[in-house]
Formats: C-alpha cells, structure tokens, sequence
C-alpha cells in the first residue's frame, strides 16, 4: 500500500487551510523584482522595538548555548508588578497565539464547541479544528462583536468562548459595560479568553482592562503580547493572565523552554521603557489621522479602528491589492475573513503612509490627493 500522510493525519487537520501571514518583503522583492519596498501589513511597529530592548537582547547573546529560564521567573516578576498581579497568574507563550493554543488544549475536547465571532482572528478556528473540537462563528454586527448573539450562541457544548478587543482584522473594538455585560452572561464552567493583543494601542475612554476583572470571572483568560506595541515580533513573546488556579493547568500543556532568553531579556527591557512605549502611541495617533484623512479625500469609506491598523474599502481589492504589490507596498487582503472589498493597512511613519495613499491613488486610477 502506497503511503499516503493525508490518511494518517486526524480528521481536525486534515481539512486545515493553513494561516496565511503578510507577505514579506523579501518575497515581494523576489517574485516581483521590485525594491525599495515598504511593508504595511502585518501591525508590526514601525519605530522598532526600544533600544533598551535591543541592548539587552544583545547582552544575552553571550548564554545562548544555556537554555532559557523555563519558569520565565524574570518576565514574570516584571509583569506581575507592571499588572498588578501575582507571578502565579502568568502563563508565557511563543507570542499570544501560543497561550492561546494552550487554553484549546486545556479546556476543549473532540467534540465541544467553541465561539468566535465573524470577521475574528483566523488562528480560533484553525487551532479548535485541529484538535477535534467544533468552532462556531457568531455572524458580526457592524463589523465587529455582536455579543448578544454570542450569547444566545452559548449551549451545554460549548466550553471556550474567544473575544479579541479590539479586534483583528476590523480594529473594532467593545466598551466597559458591554462587556462585562457579556462575561456575566456567560456559565462558569465555559472559559473565555478576552485576547488583547493591541492593548496599549487603545484610547478610548470605555475600553475596559480584562485583567482588572480577573477577580470577578475566574473562567477569564486575558492574552497579551510583546509583537505589537512592543515591536518584538520577531523574537515570539507573548502571554496571558488568570486565576492562579486556570494558570497552572495551563502550565502544565505549555511546551519547556517555549520562550527564548533573548526574547524574554528584551521583553523585560521593553516593559521599562515607558518612553519608546509613549513615542510608539504617538506615532500611531498621528499616522491614524493620517491615514484616515486620505482616505476622506480618496472619498474611500473605512471602518473606524482602535487598533495600529486600519480597514479601507477599495472594491476590487485583489486587484487594487496587486496593483499596490508592484509599487512595492505591501498590505493586507482580507478576503478570507469575509471581506473581498476591503484593504488592512498597518499605520506606519508618515512617509510610508504617504506613500501608501500616493500608491493607493494611482491604483484605483483616482485624481492626485490634494491637502
């Protein structure tokens, strides 16, 4: 018999479609000959990460033949007094998408249901399907979280529920009482993981801190990650918070060594930079507006976003996004989140936005932008 590895592979995996990220920049250069290029797809952070972070990653060149710290004890107590929680209640991932794995592993079997939203991060259905487990997706309202349908979606098989505020890929995002709203709905023995990676990015006055309501829903889960504000991503560090009791289990699927002592030396560095952390924030205020105004003047509609990256609406985007390619901008199409007539666009520095409006202008065959 001829060996065929789909046959091998348990049911969950083998209808996967795997996660398809931003295309990099040198791909683009590669495929498409083109140079000069500048990536505005995957909600990196344009400054970079913070100095005191690169130093001390460097520093810690000199251990990598040790393993890592396997209980992260460093982070930990840098998060704990950051947070205002004990070490306990902190889980350490391979970026939030890691935990968030952890919390799948957990708390759902073959089987069971977990709910998601419409329009939500691709990973939740993808990491539910693999392990046998049935996603439920809640259509959207307004492009976001409709949570009063989500609510009525909860049955005796449901066991995980994700909510990412604000969310990926539509930057909407839900404010204090509608949420709590929402968790008080919820039974105690379904788990839900409020995923918050673009956290510090957030402004508005009702965005509520999950992990100020730990004390409250002990069936919380709240991830975060070093990738976004941070400007970590390459390094893979992220993490989530919960009831000490909910963080030991999840300790106990977590793989040994899943962090990198570069990456949690820099992460420890990063959280004390407060003014590389102040200068990201402003710089994505200001490139928001930025963006946001071109679009207004390219009488383009976009969905109002809370996050470092914003949703425009372009029609034709396979081909507006093709047309982008060959300018050497790269953003991100999203028709596999349900939304074939939208761009994502990462704000980044003022020139590169301007470029990317420059670039837009020309690939929707529109007037030059006028301030």
């Amino acid at each position: 018999m001829a060996f065929d590895a789909l046959k091998l592979a348990v049911p969950g995996v083998r209808g996967l479609q795997p996660y398809i990220p931003g295309k990099p920049i040198e791909e683009l250069q590669r495929e498409y000959g083109v140079t000069n290029v500048i990536k505005l797809a995957s909600n990196e952070n344009p400054l970079g990460p913070s100095p005191m972070a690169l130093a001390a990653a460097q520093a810690a060149l000199a251990e990598i033949a040790r393993y890592p710290d396997g209980g992260g004890f460093a982070l930990k107590r840098a998060l704990a007094d950051k947070l205002g929680v004990q070490s306990e209640q902190i889980t350490l991932g391979n970026g939030s998408s890691d935990v968030i794995e952890f919390a799948v592993r957990t708390f759902l079997a073959p089987g069971d249901e977990a709910l998601f939203s419409q329009h939500a991060f691709a990973m939740y259905p993808i990491i539910t399907q693999a392990i046998g487990a049935q996603g439920v997706e809640v259509p959207a309202r307004d492009w976001g979280h409709d949570l009063d349908a989500m609510a009525r979606a909860l049955t005796a098989r449901t066991k995980l529920v994700f909510i990412t505020n604000p969310n990926n890929p539509t930057g909407t995002w839900l404010g204090r009482t509608a949420l709590r709203a929402f968790l008080e709905r919820v039974p105690a023995h379904v788990m839900v993981v409020l995923d918050e990676a673009y956290f510090e990015y957030v402004s508005e006055s009702d965005y509520p801190d999950g992990i100020a309501w730990l004390g409250d829903f002990p069936n919380l889960i709240v991830a975060r990650t070093f990738s976004k504000v941070y400007g970590l991503a390459g390094l893979r560090v992220g993490y989530c918070v919960s009831s000490v009791a909910v963080a030991d289990l999840l300790n106990r699927v977590r793989p040994p060594f899943n962090v990198n002592s570069l990456a949690m030396a820099a992460a420890v560095a990063a959280l004390g930079d407060v003014a590389h952390l102040k200068k990201t924030q402003q710089t994505n205020a200001d490139g928001m507006r930025q963006l946001v105004q071109g679009f207004a003047r390219l009488g383009l509609a976009h969905i109002p976003s809370a996050g470092n990256f914003v949703c425009v609406e372009v029609g034709a985007a396979g081909q507006v996004y093709e047309n982008l390619l060959h300018a050497g901008v790269i953003v991100r199409p999203v028709a596999n989140y349900g939304m074939p007539r939208h761009l994502r666009v990462t704000v980044g520095l003022a020139n590169e936005n301007q470029r990317f409006l420059e670039a837009l202008q020309a690939a929707l065959g529109r007037h030059p932008l006028h301030d």
